[in-house]
């Protein structure tokens, strides 16, 4: 049977709209996070953990996410895009304030649930405004998913700054969360009414809408090859980007002996260094196509990981510190763009692919405690080499599909 995959056209503004709409999305999600993850010394401290404590503590964050996921889906197609990235921000944003009151009254009864409300949201929205800028590249017809991680960067980049500034004038974790979550989510309110008009979403197939896909098909995207080893792909890069913005603040203050503002600075290099290469990658990827671009990326991360890990000298770690953001960079954006080829199978294909990834942050936080534990931070920090390789062994699962966007430019077919 020929096959022809189509969407509904959709006016050229309205997809810019859009287009901004989920850059939007992502940054404050990226600013949500980092708002939180650059307090995480102040949070150990209130809370009186060790590494090992810490890591399991994150790990709850992740449980959330992991339980939500496979479900993401169903929940966008049930409440179209908009409704879900509002709905879920808001859950997101409701966990990390529960968190807060924890860490204000050191009562982990309190934060660990709230961590995981805040997964539950986490993990839902990422997946919901991935779709969404998935369903604007294929308007588009182009490759610009990593300008969308690109917001989530700029997002964690302002959220690492106002944390950096928090922390120095010692302002309480709750007050600074209290403050940045709300006008967070303001701005995803507001920002959502631009995404694209629900319906214009639908591909064809045969001229059948999507929706009329049997759902066994839908369902069967944890049975494909190809979307499995993209997950693993996409795995790499989650432990890679995941470790450093659970731990690169810890290890630059217990690593080198600073206080908590200079760990917040370290934590605001790395993301900095991933907002530029993500701001570089969709000419890198019209250029030199995803499989080159994503060797390089691996390269990036390995050598970065040694120079943070070994090095005696704080400053030259930081350099470390930059090839490590700039190699963590594509890899999530670039496995999105590969699940979301095939409009027809985005969705569920997104859904097994984000499930996989976040399951970097389910085992990642744990076992990087365990062994900060024994042999420090930033020695810890180098077991993320192994995960990288791996994902450098089945990069060729990433190759375009037919239908993905901009394919007809040569150099995708790279």
């Amino acid at each position: 049977m020929t096959t022809t995959v189509r969407t509904t056209a959709v006016p050229p503004n309205v997809v810019r709209a859009a287009s901004t709409a989920v850059f939007v999305s992502f940054l404050l999600n990226g600013f949500n996070f980092a708002s939180w993850a650059s307090r995480l010394p102040a949070v150990r401290d209130e809370l009186g953990m060790e590494p090992e404590q810490l890591g399991l503590l994150l790990l709850v964050g992740s449980i959330g996410s992991i339980c939500a996921l496979p479900l993401s889906g169903l929940v966008v197609q049930r409440l179209g895009a908009r409704r879900a990235i509002v709905a879920f921000a808001t859950v997101n944003t409701l966990g990390l304030l529960l968190a807060a009151v924890g860490v204000a009254t050191t009562s982990l009864w309190v934060v660990v649930p709230a961590l995981v409300l805040f997964g539950v949201g986490t993990g839902v929205w990422d997946a919901a405004m991935n779709l969404e800028g998935a369903a604007v590249e294929q308007a588009l017809g182009r490759a610009i998913m990593p300008r969308f991680h690109a917001g989530f960067s700029f997002g964690t980049m302002a959220g690492a700054g106002v944390g950096a500034v928090a922390a120095a004038l010692h302002a309480p974790v709750l007050t600074h969360l209290a403050v940045a979550l709300a006008l967070s989510l303001v701005g995803v309110v507001v920002s959502a009414r631009w995404f694209l008009p629900e319906g214009t979403h639908d591909a064809v197939v045969d001229d059948a809408p999507a929706a009329e896909v049997p759902r066994r098909s839908r369902l069967g995207a944890w049975g494909e090859p190809r979307t499995l080893l993209i997950g693993l792909v996409v795995l790499a890069a989650a432990l890679t980007e995941g470790a450093a913005n659970d731990w690169v603040s810890l290890a630059v203050v217990d690593g080198f002996g600073t206080d908590h503002a200079t760990g917040a600075i370290g934590f605001g290099v790395f993301v900095t260094a991933m907002t530029a290469m993500r701001l570089l990658g969709t000419s890198l990827l019209d250029r030199w196509g995803r499989i080159a671009v994503l060797r390089l990326s691996a390269a990036l991360s390995l050598v970065g990981l040694l120079i943070f890990g070994l090095v005696p000298s704080l400053w030259v770690a930081l350099a470390g510190v930059v090839l490590w953001g700039m190699g963590a960079a594509l890899g999530f954006p670039v496995g999105m763009s590969a699940a979301s080829d095939d409009p027809r199978r985005a969705a569920s294909r997104v859904a097994v692919v984000a499930t996989i990834g976040y399951s970097a942050f389910f085992v990642g936080p744990p076992l990087l405690g365990m062994l900060a534990q024994h042999v420090g931070y930033r020695q810890a920090l180098l077991a993320i080499a192994v995960p990288v390789v791996i994902g450098l062994l089945v990069l060729p699962a990433a190759r375009p599909l037919p239908t993905a966007a901009g394919n007809a430019a040569p150099a995708q077919q790279a």
